[in-house]
């Protein structure tokens, strides 16, 4: 045979001309066993994705799977077919797409609603919004007329962000509107009024004992150096409120040095009662402070008003000793709190003024030194959501308070603190003077998420200074007010849980609420009017 090989003859069987008969058969027999073994390879491949299928279709018998239930009427499909793409302007590819309108928000946040154009889920919240990067700073304002779904709209973002691991906290809830559900969910409820219970203004030893296991001696000394700061802060904010002035700089410096010598270490709460026989006592550094050395009674001239203030604050005040005794109940880091200030007279302003001092000052020192603590540890640090609802009381019981929130919605995305505020009208943030009003108005510029409920006609010139209403956003917050035109015995109030969602000027999504069955206990604001009447349909799901 010719070792001889042609154009058209391949290495291989070239390869077999030149071998013995013996080795072209053994060659031969290894091709036959590679084909073989590439074919058993290929059948176990397939018997594994059957036997994958046959499992998967049978676990779709008790849960849906990817393509749907495995049964009739269920859609479950072996493929899914890729969707076809195409890319072009508007122009060219509306034959292939003619629905234009722009899709609904992204599904971030707490399950909210529908979309009252598209029938799609709703989801937000100012937190899961801002750490998804859609909004700037994690703050949000409800704004609507009373009966609307508001409280219960904050609720149900509440609820769920209490689940996520974000502590909520209603630091004055006056009606109140957040105690049930805090107790719901084993939270904290403190409730401060005359005769129910005391809170100590000067008390912050729970915080000053907390500081002081941090292993960081500077983060220490700095926690304590805040803490001192903002308790005498505090202090001489709530004698200026019940000395119905301010106080002269030589009272601050009486006050400030008195709480200092008194509890130098922040571990010995000083009392009311204690600190006005300290000052009566006339000791020589007070009168070296006040510059009146030797002479005594003009030391008591300079000291008498601040003394009047204090008493008025003491025992034989007015409120007796609410402020006079050792703190009741002291805040728990790390879970959720109200403070329940509905037992508090809403016509005393200096009183109400008084406790949402005190209630928003300890809450924000728990979130600075919880902050300290958690990092000296090493623990991821926890994010805390303030709710100020019925805002309008808040700023309405002193010039002080508006300077607290406007400082609250500055500072708090550096603090790890989102916000919700919460209230009827723009008009309720008129002051009585314009420089307040505009600090006032500065909470809703800032806010880069605001929900807007059923509104009256005059408030739409309010809503244009702020945001870019279009008359479509108009003719729904108006009519969201207007329920004359139900029809008997159909839903109860049909605009109720309605609102806008705006962002920045772009335009707003409207959606409706919608409550399940184990929120309706919780958020029931009219529930004062339920005692012996006839009991509601708590099954419809409508909102209260």
């Amino acid at each position: 045979m010719s070792s001889q090989t042609t154009d058209d003859q391949t290495p291989a069987a070239a390869a077999k001309l030149v071998l013995s008969k013996g080795d072209r058969r053994r060659l031969e027999k290894e091709e036959r066993r590679a084909r073989e073994a590439a074919r058993a390879k290929q059948v176990r491949g397939l018997r594994r994705f059957f036997a994958q299928v046959k499992a998967d279709r049978k676990a779709t018998l008790t849960r849906p799977g990817a393509t749907g239930w495995n049964r009739r009427g269920g859609g479950p499909t072996g493929h899914i077919e890729r969707p076809y793409e195409l890319q072009g302007t508007t122009v060219q590819l509306c034959g292939y797409w003619p629905f234009i309108a722009g899709s609904g928000a992204e599904l971030v946040g707490a399950p909210l609603g529908k979309d009252l154009r598209r029938e799609s889920l709703v989801c937000a919240d100012p937190i899961s919004w801002f750490v998804g990067e859609l909004i700037r700073n994690p703050s949000a304002f409800v704004l609507g007329q009373p009966g609307l779904g508001k409280s219960s709209l904050v609720k149900r973002m509440v609820a769920v962000l209490m689940d996520w691991g974000i502590i909520p906290m209603a630091l004055s809830d006056a009606r109140p509107d957040y105690v049930d559900l805090f107790r719901a969910c084993d939270g904290q409820v403190i409730e401060f009024a005359p005769g129910r219970s005391h809170i100590n203004p000067m008390d912050v030893s729970v915080f000053a004992a907390a500081l002081a296991g941090v292993k960081d001696e500077k983060a220490r000394e700095e926690g304590l150096n805040d803490l001192r700061t903002q308790q005498l802060s505090l202090m001489s904010g709530l004698v200026a409120m019940f000395a119905r002035r301010s106080l002269d700089p030589h009272e601050t410096t009486v006050l400030a040095h008195t709480i200092r010598s008194m509890d130098p270490d922040l571990t010995d709460p000083v009392l009311i009662p204690d600190m006005i026989a300290h000052i009566r006592s006339r000791p020589a550094s007070l009168r070296n402070l006040t510059l009146t050395h030797e002479d005594t009674n003009a030391y008591d001239a300079r000291v008498q008003g601040l003394l009047d203030a204090l008493i008025a604050m003491g025992p034989d005040g007015q409120y007796k000793d609410l402020f006079s005794k050792p703190t009741t109940a002291h805040i728990i880091p790390g879970k959720p709190v109200v403070f329940d200030v509905s037992a508090v007279g809403e016509n005393d302003g200096v009183l109400m003024a008084a406790v949402q001092s005190l209630c928003w000052n300890l809450g924000t020192i728990t979130v600075a030194t919880e902050k300290i603590v958690t990092k000296d540890q090493g623990l991821p640090q926890k994010h805390y959501l303030l709710i100020m609802d019925e805002l309008w009381k808040v700023l309405r019981t002193s010039e002080q308070m508006v300077y607290f929130v406007d400082s609250l919605t500055r500072l708090n995305r550096g603090r790890g603190i989102g916000q919700i505020m919460i209230t009827h009208t723009m008009n309720d943030l008129k002051l009585p003077s314009q420089a307040m009003t505009d600090i006032a108005w500065g909470f809703v510029n800032r806010s880069e998420m605001v929900f807007l409920g059923g509104l009256a006609p005059d408030e739409m010139g309010n809503l244009e200074n702020v945001f870019a209403l279009s008359e479509t956003e108009k003719s729904w917050l108006t009519e969201w007010t207007d329920d004359s035109g139900r029809v008997t015995g159909s839903e109860k109030r049909p605009h109720t849980g309605k609102f806008i969602l705006k962002t920045g000027k772009r335009p707003g999504l409207p959606f409706k609420v919608h409550q399940v069955h184990a929120e309706i206990a919780v958020t029931n604001t009219n529930s004062a009017w339920e005692q012996g009447t006839a009991t509601t349909d708590d099954e419809s799901g409508d909102l209260v």
